[in-house]
């Protein structure tokens, strides 16, 4: 579990988060949403430490990430898997070896092991056939699959991912979707995406954070968000025409 207290931040004394609380239950699929300069990926950056923020806590199973020395930061972050909107594959080396990466950085572990772990990770998204072949070789689908197979190869307690369906078709974006959420329920991770996909919205997200001009506007789940009197939510879902026609479909007799 994540738990952020009051959480401030501000660049060029412009305030960009101010005073979010919310917690992040493990097990379950935590979404943040919002418009473009809403302050949610400052948000998400400040929960991985890529941001200091001036004022709050963030609570990693109550240890305070905010207060902690750079020795048990790093201890923090070998829990942490990371989902990047672009995949952040290395062009020069194989899939095997992109996933291989965080153990061969982080642990002491021989190189059979760290194949072999690597090698389960990239059975488990489904592209055992495809170690060998380097990155520029597979589809971008598959490329976000070695990165989620990346992401799970230390066995994270915490799984962050920015925007995971950016610049795939709709029928690969439900696939990565629904292996995210399988992953967080088979690993019991604590799993946060930002994201603008509202597919996403009403497939997978058990939790839904709502930041508007820095603030959490609104929170709750996907069945939650279609009885919400917020007018500020109401007006950035119902500009989805996905939004509208499943709304409309309820609202039938």
């Amino acid at each position: 579990m994540i738990e952020v207290i009051n959480l401030h931040k501000s660049f060029d004394g412009k305030k960009i988060l101010n005073g979010i609380n919310a917690t992040f239950k493990k097990g379950q699929t935590n979404l943040i949403i919002g418009q473009s300069g809403s302050g949610k990926t400052v948000f998400l950056k400040s929960l991985v430490g890529l941001f200091v923020p001036e004022e709050g806590q963030i609570l990693y199973n109550n240890r305070n990430f905010l207060k902690m020395s750079d020795e048990q930061k790093k201890g923090i972050r070998e829990e942490i898997g990371m989902l990047f909107q672009g995949s952040a594959l290395f062009d020069s080396i194989t899939v095997e070896e992109n996933v291989r990466f965080p153990l061969d950085i982080f642990t002491k572990l021989s190189l059979a092991d760290r194949r072999e772990r690597a090698n389960l990770c990239l059975k488990r998204v489904k592209l055992e056939n495809v170690s060998h072949q380097l990155p520029s070789e597979v589809s971008g689908g598959m490329r976000k699959r070695v990165a989620i197979a990346r992401a799970i190869a230390l066995n994270p307690k915490y799984l962050f991912c920015d925007e995971p369906n950016s610049g795939l078709d709709p029928k690969t974006a439900i696939v990565i979707d629904e292996l995210i959420k399988e992953i967080t329920e088979e690993y019991d991770m604590t799993t946060i995406i930002n994201t603008h996909d509202m597919s996403s919205v009403l497939g997978i997200g058990d939790n839904i954070l709502f930041i508007y001009k820095g603030e959490k506007y609104w929170e709750g789940s996907k069945d939650d968000i279609f009885q919400s009197d917020n007018k500020i939510l109401n007006e950035f879902i119902f500009a989805s025409p996905l939004f509208r026609k499943v709304k409309d479909s309820l609202d039938r007799p």
